[in-house]
């Protein structure tokens, strides 16, 4: 089997998963679940397969013609671009999606709706598969929509809640509020470069001999940005995010961790030349990664909910991810979504470990976990490593990624070269040495206050929870393994990317982990004030101040969504109802009781009386005389 047969088959095969459980899963309902992990699994041996065989070398390259555009130069092509940085995403979306569908096996298993949830989850899994593989935008867009649609249903899983049902609406029109300037954006950069290829445009962008140039790159750069905000969650558009915890715990890990959310990063990395093209791009790039890291982590210092600490640290994450591409390298920023893919699923599936054990989805706060360290000891320690990377605490993971995407932005800031803003450069670099503080504080509160409440587990009864299935445990302790020693990998990666530099320098690992560690000692000395008074031990009121109301709430953003756009369009949606009822259904009305009037008084004139029309014709006949006579002595 060749590479390209191979390729083809990574994304194939959960597609026909999908297919047919959702033809024959209410039929024969023992065969959904090896028909929902199998085929992931050999699709991710598959892409394991593609990443050996490509091993960093030339980009493999196929492509067969779908359907013309009515432009010769302009086809719709099934493309593949196999590089280093397509074939690694590749085996992270794979491996992710089969660890989800493995434990879903045992999350799941007495839903009555797991057929339908496993259709989803395999397609949604082909989805990301095609986009991370093609070269073609037309082909990506259809794979981009097709993650939309399976999110939807995902999040909505639950539809007999209203939290799930708002949830999945919610999550579908903000991401659609950034699909459409990005539909234009793609047709624009099409228009423009004369091509659908992705490979093709990023080439001629950075060609020396015979250079592509954008007429318009900084709109097309934001008509761009404003899909991937909202498909990577950034501000403005992250709102979404945190909602859609409303969907099952599996669900979060593969949208949040590798997949959805993940696609926005990559979609730039792959045309991070038509960004570069614009100076002013990469500084609203860098602003908006700026705002999203320190908004996200703060608004997760204030949570309760696990979950929604983890989906606001999956936002904060995201930017550091934008924040590496604001200064031009997208090394730094696919290294820290692989790493983050890893350990951001870890957390996910741990903190859904926690909440089966205690017995029901309310008890995701974390002020009512109790007992759950000793009753759900390989959730505890996982995700005890699981915190510690996303902390970015040597020599976990999380430190080595998170050092790339620091280091690249004092490089930036310090030596900008090749049309990067230095601007760009000291946005990213301030605000991620402040986040890491941040990232470090809300994960040594989660570990505290979730694990290490003894007030509460001592004032209130430890309610009986559910066993978990052996299979939960084993996807922990098999997505440690990445969460622990993917980071290494900054000694390989260059030579499966552009060679660029990944090793930590001294200046930024110093600062950064000194700004960890800092964060974690203040958080740990506000727990224990807490611990030893009255109220509940919670260090985030004392840590945040004014701003805990706020940052709770999300900055009230909705609020603010709310009053600018919903309330008018309810508005305007009151008005369209009046005018119909009053104005353009009278006009209807009228319009078709006007005829009935005159046929009501065509009736009374035939009445059938002989000697009514005799003397109807007499009248008329008179009149008709007078008339004349009239006229004649005019």
């Amino acid at each position: 089997m060749n590479t390209t047969t191979a390729a083809v088959l990574v994304p194939l095969l959960p597609f026909a998963a999908a297919a047919l459980i959702l033809l024959g899963g209410r039929r024969a309902p023992g065969f959904v679940r090896p028909l929902a992990v199998l085929p992931t699994l050999a699709s991710a041996a598959f892409a394991v397969l593609v990443a050996v065989r490509q091993d960093g070398g030339e980009p493999v390259e196929a492509a067969t013609r779908l359907a013309p555009t009515g432009n010769d130069a302009l086809p719709i092509e099934l493309a593949l671009h196999l590089d280093g940085f397509a074939v690694l995403v590749a085996v992270l979306v794979a491996v992710v999606a089969s660890c989800v569908q493995i434990y879903s096996t045992g999350y799941l298993r007495d839903d009555p709706r797991y057929p339908s949830y496993a259709a989803l989850v395999s397609l949604f899994t082909a989805a990301m598969l095609l986009v991370v593989y093609t070269d073609d935008l037309v082909v990506l867009l259809v794979g981009w929509e097709t993650m939309g649609i399976c999110s939807y249903f995902l999040v909505g899983h639950h539809w007999e809640t209203p939290a799930a049902r708002a949830a999945s609406i919610k999550a579908f029109l903000v991401t659609k509020l950034g699909d459409v300037p990005f539909v234009i954006g793609i047709l624009a950069l099409a228009a423009d470069a004369q091509t659908f290829r992705i490979s093709d445009i990023a080439a001629g962008l950075t060609s020396t001999l015979s250079p592509t140039t954008l007429d318009h790159p900084t709109l097309i750069a934001l008509l761009l940005l404003a899909g991937v905000a909202g498909k990577s969650a950034q501000v403005p558009l992250h709102t979404w995010l945190p909602d859609a915890m409303a969907g099952p715990t599996p669900v979060s890990a593969l949208i949040h961790a590798a997949t959805m959310v993940a696609a926005g990063v990559y979609f730039i990395a792959r045309l991070l030349p038509v960004f570069a093209s614009s100076a002013a791009a990469l500084v609203v790039l860098a602003a908006v990664a700026a705002l999203t890291m320190l908004g996200s982590a703060l608004a997760a210092l204030a949570q309760d909910d696990i979950k929604r600490v983890l989906a606001y640290s999956t936002i904060g994450q995201l930017g550091f991810m934008t924040g590496a591409l604001a200064v031009a390298d997208r090394e730094a920023a696919v290294f820290h979504l692989l790493t983050h893919g890893a350990f951001k699923a870890l957390l996910f599936l741990a903190a859904g470990v926690l909440i089966h054990t205690a017995g029901t989805g309310s008890l995701a706060a974390m002020s009512r976990m109790r007992g759950l360290k000793g009753r759900a000891p390989d959730a505890y320690w996982t995700m005890t490593v699981g915190l510690l990377a996303l902390a970015a605490i040597p020599p976990f993971s999380g430190f080595f990624s998170k050092e790339a995407v620091i280091g690249a932005a004092e490089h930036a800031a310090f030596d900008p070269e090749h049309g990067i803003p230095a601007a760009a450069g000291w946005i990213v670099l301030t605000a991620g040495l402040a986040a890491a503080l941040l990232t470090a504080a809300y994960a040594a509160r989660l570990w505290l206050v979730a694990f290490h409440d003894p007030v509460a587990a001592r004032t209130e009864p430890v309610p009986p929870g559910h066993q978990t299935g052996p299979q939960l445990s084993a996807v922990l302790w098999l997505l440690a393994v990445p969460t622990v020693l993917l980071g290494l990998g900054y000694r390989v990666l260059p030579e499966w990317f552009d060679d660029g530099d990944l090793a930590p320098t001294l200046t930024t690992s110093v600062l950064a982990t000194g700004a960890a560690l800092l964060g974690g000692v203040v958080t740990y000395a506000a727990w224990r004030r807490a611990y030893e008074g009255d109220g509940p031990v919670d260090p985030a009121p004392s840590l945040l101040g004014p701003l805990h109301g706020p940052a709770e709430e999300g900055f009230r953003l909705d609020a603010l969504y709310a009053a600018a756009f919903v309330r008018p369009v309810r508005a305007a949606a009151r008005l369209v109802r009046f005018l119909d009822a009053t104005v353009v259904e009278t006009y209807v009305r009228g319009a078709a009781g006007a005829p009935g009037l005159l046929g009501a008084l065509t009736r009374r004139a035939q009445t059938g009386n002989v000697q009514t029309y005799l003397s109807v014709m007499a009248s008329g006949a008179l009149v008709l005389a007078v008339a004349a006579v009239l006229a004649a002595g005019d």
